[in-house]
């Protein structure tokens, strides 16, 4: 992936940059020396933004009956990125951005217009001014959300930061969080599903964030739940996005499908490591993690070496797959180099401009 990711992208087909900008003017870091100031997407988040947010040309405006996951060229996205890059607290803002943001295509710009957030009931004073052919956006009048992992536990690796960024910020006079989920304007509603609380299933929703999709397995009914989830957003022109580790390929996991899956609707974001080097070399694995850690100034290397070096000694392939970002078989069953790309060569493993 080219480090310019975002150098032929037309700004006018999307409203990922707008929904980036109301993230910076609503959503504050959650945690660490940079807690409170404004959250301001790196490279690689804006670009599963704008991304995630691009409208197709032919979309129409119908304010009688606005298009949802039409207006779209994707219905839903994936991104694969190692441990600690920052996926949690995007997914955090993307969900907050889904919750009250202007993510709902309102027509082309011809001159002139802006997005001010005091029409939308948020005195914060958010203004955007459109350039003539941006695509423009509104929020929705209800929004309804979950967030899906396999444990309470691993849902809080969205609902913690979330949480942070709505008590810090003004979208507190918008949303009350509490512990179980978060109330959202006219009924609207964040909530948390997982395997033990499968009576949420088959709810009408918007929007839904699947966290650690590379652990959704037959035997843990995660794929179950998604599968569901999924037919549920398409009932309400709903869309989604999955947040994974790389994940083992003899488990068929949701994320493994998703990946796979022929569907050309669907945007991967995945910044795969260079092939020729090699995980089991210290300073080959160096680079590596400069590489799929790049644009996560908050990852400290020398960190991230120490604990993959550790677990290299008793499960090579889980180190590979949290830290070098690589899809490689557990319990030390390692793919030769090449094999898997060249058994899956007619799939995208990139992410696609």
């Amino acid at each position: 992936m080219q480090d310019d990711l975002l150098v032929t992208f037309s700004q006018s087909h999307t409203l990922g940059f707008l929904g980036a900008d109301w993230i910076e003017a609503h959503c504050s870091v959650p945690d660490g020396f940079d807690k409170g100031k404004a959250f301001v997407p790196s490279e690689w988040q804006l670009f599963i933004l704008v991304n995630h947010y691009r409208v197709r040309s032919s979309a129409k405006w119908v304010p009688s009956r606005p298009l949802m996951a039409t207006a779209f060229t994707y219905r839903r996205s994936q991104c694969v990125a190692p441990q600690k890059t920052g996926k949690g607290p995007l997914a955090a803002s993307v969900t907050l951005l889904e919750a009250a943001g202007p993510i709902v295509f309102a027509g082309w710009a011809e001159g002139g217009e802006t997005y001010d957030c005091r029409d939308h009931g948020c005195g914060c004073g958010f203004v955007y001014e459109y350039e003539p052919g941006d695509a423009m956006g509104i929020p929705r009048n209800t929004s309804l959300i979950q967030l899906v992992a396999t444990s309470e536990e691993q849902v809080d690796n969205v609902y913690r930061p979330l949480q942070s960024m709505v008590r810090g910020g003004p979208l507190s006079e918008l949303m009350k969080t509490g512990e179980q989920f978060v109330r959202l304007p006219n009924d609207g509603k964040i909530e948390a599903v997982t395997s033990s609380a499968q009576s949420r299933l088959g709810n009408p929703i918007n929007f839904a964030n699947f966290d650690e999709s590379g652990i959704y397995t037959v035997q843990n009914k995660m794929v179950r739940v998604a599968e569901t989830m999924r037919r549920g957003l398409a009932g309400m022109g709903g869309r989604s996005i999955e947040w994974t580790n790389p994940w083992d390929p003899s488990e068929n996991s949701t994320a493994q499908r998703t990946h796979e899956s022929k569907s050309t609707d669907i945007f991967r974001f995945y910044r795969k490591p260079p092939a020729d080097l090699s995980y089991r070399n210290k300073a080959e694995r160096h680079k590596i993690h400069k590489y799929v850690y790049q644009g996560s100034p908050w990852v400290d290397l020398n960190a991230i070496e120490a604990e993959a070096a550790e677990l290299m000694e008793t499960d090579p392939a889980q180190a590979e797959r949290f830290y070098g970002n690589r899809i490689v078989h557990g319990l030390g069953a390692w793919l030769k180099d090449g094999l898997w790309e060249g058994a899956y060569a007619g799939h995208a493993l990139v992410a696609q401009p």
